[in-house]
């Protein structure tokens, strides 16, 4: 199959993530090394289908020292679905289907394939495309480790490692004043980074996604922890966490902002309290640095692995990692189903063994 192909695109698209410019690294060498491929860079996602000038070569010395390297050498948007590209235009937002423009310049640009690097918005396209003709394969992208096909995103080890340094460093402050520490950490939809760095650093209070909480419950461990000496604690808070209907006031909270979850805690908190309540929102730091390098090799793996599903012909399918190997599955099976924390889990129960509380029982 591999002497049909000559020419290869990649893109990524959706939030930045340490590991990114690993697999761009990963797809380039092993594509030219190894079947002589020329391979293209698509600029800002899928804009560099929809504009083929922002467009790339990816060569051997264009991929030279990215390993270690933050963010994407390609660039990225949250925002540019072909299918619904939104623009504003004489005041106005329009949104137009590029989707057959995409596959027009695809063959202008003589892509005989596409590796489509993101999380679950991203590979939705990228399947979309590949029903209209490009052959497509995906990589699994997401700090929050979401994906339901794959027992592990890139980007989600380097994550856990900056939230969990952020509250050690936390912790000991914490210890020094008598405060009460609520740190806010990214998980819009899911809890895993809050709960891996929650029970790494020692936090007292879990709170994710999936296990509703009340505030009173939260009060009380504090107030147990004061009972016996302990003078501080630590709360760690997905963004997306689900606050209760009221506050201690008995004012509705307000619908919060991205950053905004922690605070409206921490302010809750003290007023139930009395007591010294800080609050700090990790937010972009975690997706900022070099990778891991742990994120690194998975990252490595998953590019080389994309370059050989094209080699063998298997389109429309994504990498995955499974039981500590390579896998792939159909894309249709990857997207639309979020793999979220199982309140009922080993993980959960071992964090409520050691005296840890997810806010929902005293």
């Amino acid at each position: 199959m591999s002497a049909t192909i000559r020419t290869i695109g990649v893109a990524n698209g959706g939030g930045d993530c340490p590991g990114l410019n690993a697999v761009i690294r990963g797809v380039v060498r092993s594509a030219i090394l190894l079947h002589e491929w020329k391979v293209v860079g698509l600029n800002d996602g899928f804009d560099g289908l929809i504009w083929p000038e922002r467009t790339m070569s990816l060569t051997m010395q264009a991929v030279a020292g990215i390993l270690p390297r933050g963010g994407t050498i390609l660039g990225t948007t949250n925002r540019g679905n072909p299918f619904h590209y939104s623009s504003e235009e004489n005041g106005e937002t329009v949104t137009r289907d590029y989707s057959q423009k995409c596959c027009a310049n695809a063959r202008q640009l003589g892509l005989d394939a596409l590796i489509a690097i993101g999380g679950d918005g991203t590979l939705t396209i990228a399947r979309d495309l590949g029903r209209l003709g490009i052959p497509v394969i995906g990589v699994p992208k997401t700090i929050d480790n979401d994906l339901s096909a794959t027992e592990v995103t890139f980007g989600f080890d380097t994550a856990l490692h900056v939230a969990t340094d952020a509250i050690d460093r936390l912790h000991t402050t914490a210890e020094s004043h008598g405060r009460v520490m609520v740190i806010e950490v990214m998980g819009r939809d899911a809890g895993w980074i809050v709960l891996h760095s929650g029970i790494a650093g020692g936090a007292d209070v879990i709170l994710i996604p999936e296990i509703p909480f009340s505030l009173e419950t939260v009060c009380e461990k504090i107030r147990e922890r004061e009972a016996t000496g302990k003078k501080f604690s630590l709360v760690v808070v997905a963004e997306g966490a689900k606050l209760p209907a009221h506050g201690p006031d008995g004012k509705p909270f307000p619908k919060p902002r991205p950053g905004q979850v922690g605070f409206l805690i921490g302010d809750a908190l003290h007023t139930a309290l009395k007591k010294d309540v800080r609050v700090t929102v990790l937010g972009h730091i975690q997706r900022g640095g070099s990778p891991s390098p742990s994120d690194r090799i998975l990252a490595t793996r998953f590019g080389v692995e994309a370059v050989e599903l094209i080699a063998r012909g298997e389109f429309g399918r994504m990498v995955c990692l499974r039981a500590g190997e390579i896998e792939s599955v159909p894309l249709d099976d990857a997207v639309g189903e979020l793999r979220r924390v199982d309140p009922t889990s080993g993980i959960v129960r071992a964090a409520r063994a050691v005296g840890i509380t997810f806010g929902d029982h005293p």
